[in-house]
């Protein structure tokens, strides 16, 4: 049974690659539930959104967290280990969506307690089957935390 969603999915987007943005933009656009994505470029960035800090004093909590590792400033892995350090943002569900397939990427990221772990395809159309696969289990089939309905 799929869940009831009542309101758009607030989605952070932490990607520096200005086409894996479009991309993944464009997928989610296409879904078959209405999402709001903000998005930051760099882990600075997602951090200050996640804290609230200028410039994004009034920055919606994310329902869901799309995190590259390799980018700027703090890479994904700091980001994750930040975000699951912080007691008001730990229930957000984290998917990181890498390139990388190295193992101590994905055992480091699971160590920090990432809540799935996707190797980015190349191919548009192998990226867009994954975002939907991303959008069907975490958007559709996980019960999530009430603040979803």
């Amino acid at each position: 049974m799929h869940n009831k969603i009542t309101k758009p999915i607030q989605i952070l987007l932490v990607e520096d690659n200005p086409g894996d943005v479009r991309l993944t933009q464009e997928a989610f656009k296409d879904g078959r539930i209405p999402v709001l994505m903000d998005v930051a470029l760099d882990g600075e960035e997602a951090i200050f959104y996640l804290q609230r800090r200028p410039p994004y004093q009034t920055a919606p909590r994310p329902d869901l967290i799309l995190l590259d590792l390799n980018i700027p400033k703090r890479d994904g892995r700091e980001v994750l280990e930040f975000i699951k350090n912080d007691h008001s943002l730990r229930s957000i569900p984290v998917v990181v969506l890498t390139t990388s397939n190295a193992e101590q990427d994905i055992s480091k990221t699971y160590s920090l307690h990432v809540n799935a772990y996707i190797n980015k395809p190349v191919d548009f159309d192998k990226f867009f089957d994954i975002v939907q696969k991303i959008e069907d289990f975490w958007l559709m089939t996980a019960i999530l935390p009430s603040s979803f309905r």
